[in-house]
């Protein structure tokens, strides 16, 4: 069996007669000596028996009879020996000493890779923002937002490593059974969607538990406290930080227009996502309207809008 590096040893294990004699506590060498002593040997000359009481006097020497000389006193029998018995059996061993409490490493935690050092040499003008702060943010907006170009070209361009985590991306693992919501909006895509999430939010703590920030992007709605933005406070943890990216409706049509595949959603879709996203004004999360901006804008101002949100958390 182990045990944890500076736990103390086991005690060994009882015999038999150690468990007879009072199970596992140990016992003192007066609780081993023999209750009464083996009876002498007739051959064996007659001694004095010794004094009851230590201050009372010893019987006096016959007269005219001198003792010999004697030499140093002999050495005690061992505890638990009777004179001229033999020893009984012997006691539990006595339990080892504990082991010192050595401080060894900490233990790996759930999901916890050890890295090596990464260098990220500075920029040469280093502008005031998030700077080499570890974050987790959520990036909200409608389809043709712009949440994942926005939120690639940010984790890009950090100083410190970022990892962009993309809920469509890892919707759209799912390859054989794939529950497109353009088909119809149905219980098997709304379990592929929480699936997602759930995976998303595992992804972004083991690049937390590294030292790796992350950013999300999602289309959460305002209505949907549960299942949207509490739902991923749930899976990233209270440190989350979440920003809307909310441009105008005619900018949202003209870039949903410009997707393919699944992606791309119809215009009255498009229309109605964004103006339930509209729900959150008046919320008390930061808003960035990139209407007028290009991605490098955008990206800059959301890292400024993130400093802000360190400084003074947003309450969600």
């Amino acid at each position: 069996m182990q045990h944890a590096v500076g736990a103390p040893l086991p005690p060994p294990e009882r015999s038999g007669w150690a468990a007879a004699q009072g199970g596992h506590q140990a016992r003192s060498p007066q609780s081993r000596q023999s209750p009464q002593a083996p009876p002498q040997h007739p051959s064996a000359p007659h001694t004095h028996p010794t004094p009851a009481h230590p201050g009372a006097a010893p019987h006096p020497a016959p007269q005219g009879h001198h003792p010999a000389p004697q030499g140093p006193p002999p050495s005690p029998p061992a505890p638990g020996w009777a004179a001229g018995g033999m020893p009984p059996h012997p006691g539990p061993p006595h339990p080892p000493q504990q082991a010192p409490a050595h401080l060894g490493p900490p233990r790996d935690t759930t999901a916890h890779v050890q890295l090596p050092p990464v260098g990220i040499p500075a920029a040469p003008h280093a502008e005031a923002g998030t700077g080499t702060a570890t974050l987790a943010v959520l990036l909200i907006g409608p389809a043709g937002a712009g949440k994942t170009t926005v939120a690639r070209h940010w984790a890009q361009r950090r100083r410190v490593p970022t990892a962009h985590i993309s809920l469509d991306d890892v919707r759209e693992w799912v390859c054989s059974g794939f529950a497109d919501p353009q088909s119809g909006w149905n219980e098997h895509s709304e379990a592929q969607y929480r699936l997602a999430r759930r995976t998303c939010g595992f992804a972004a703590r083991n690049f937390l538990a590294n030292g790796i920030s992350c950013i999300l992007d999602d289309a959460v709605f305002p209505d949907r406290p549960v299942v949207g933005l509490g739902g991923w406070k749930r899976h990233v943890g209270p440190g989350l930080l979440p920003v809307v990216l909310l441009p105008g409706l005619e900018i949202v049509l003209e870039r949903n227009a410009e997707r393919s595949g699944n992606r791309r959603l119809s215009d009255e879709e498009v229309a109605s996502i964004h103006g339930r996203m509209a729900g959150w004004y008046g919320s008390g999360l930061p808003i960035i309207d990139n209407s007028k901006y290009d991605v490098e804008t955008t990206a800059r101002v959301l890292d400024e809008v993130l400093a802000r949100s360190i400084a003074s958390p947003p309450a969600w």
